[in-house]
């Protein structure tokens, strides 16, 4: 399973930063997307990182703002959010794919795992 941690409330123009851990498998061998659901609206991916690391994608809405990291060792991958936004609001998912490669990262229904979600609310 995918365990994500972070998230919370923040103001805007503030930072954040999302954990998801594998537990009972690596992930040395998926691909991994993170994903975003805000009210009223379908859920979106937004990121991913490829199997090395070497290779990263992201949404035209965070790009810029948004890294994605993964650290093997520690079987964890990141999401640092910066110059977060009210529209940023939403609750974030991470999904593992066994795959190599980002190319239709956010096709949700080629992931293996997923995350139980985490809310972000960017808020004053």
């Amino acid at each position: 399973q995918l365990v994500q941690s972070g998230g919370g409330l923040v103001q805007p123009g503030g930072s954040l930063k999302l954990s998801c851990a594998a537990s009972g498998f690596t992930l040395d061998y998926y691909v991994i997307g993170w994903f975003r659901q805000a009210p009223g609206k379908e859920r979106e991916g937004i990121s991913c990182i490829s199997r090395n690391g070497v290779s990263t994608k992201y949404s035209d809405s965070v790009k810029g703002r948004f890294t994605i990291s993964r650290d093997n060792a520690k079987n964890t991958v990141y999401l640092q959010m910066n110059s977060l936004k009210s529209e940023d609001t939403a609750v974030y998912y991470c999904a593992a794919d066994w795959a190599i490669g980002c190319s239709g990262y956010t096709q949700e229904d080629q992931y293996n795992y997923w995350g139980q979600g985490t809310q972000v609310t960017v808020s004053s």
